[in-house]
């Protein structure tokens, strides 16, 4: 595990696109951590915003991967 400060590399409103995106980061090997979901009904979480989180170590190589443009890797094209 590493050490250090957690830090905030986006805010979202809500926690499906927090999660879509702490998987992202969890694939590339950066552990990340979803803080402030509060409640599973999203009219609920409208106060505050949902953070994604990493290590301060990590912060560049996410804020990296979270500004590159998404990229279609559908089967059927790496087959071809």
């Amino acid at each position: 595990m590493k050490d250090g400060e957690y830090k905030t590399v986006a805010r979202y409103a809500d926690a499906v696109s927090a999660h879509i995106a702490e998987g992202m980061l969890l694939e590339n090997g950066i552990p990340a951590v979803v803080f402030g979901e509060v409640s599973s009904y999203p009219s609920l979480n409208v106060m505050d915003s949902i953070e994604l989180k990493v290590f301060e170590a990590d912060y560049d190589a996410a804020m990296a991967l979270l500004a590159a443009p998404p990229t279609d890797s559908s089967p059927e094209e790496s087959s071809l």
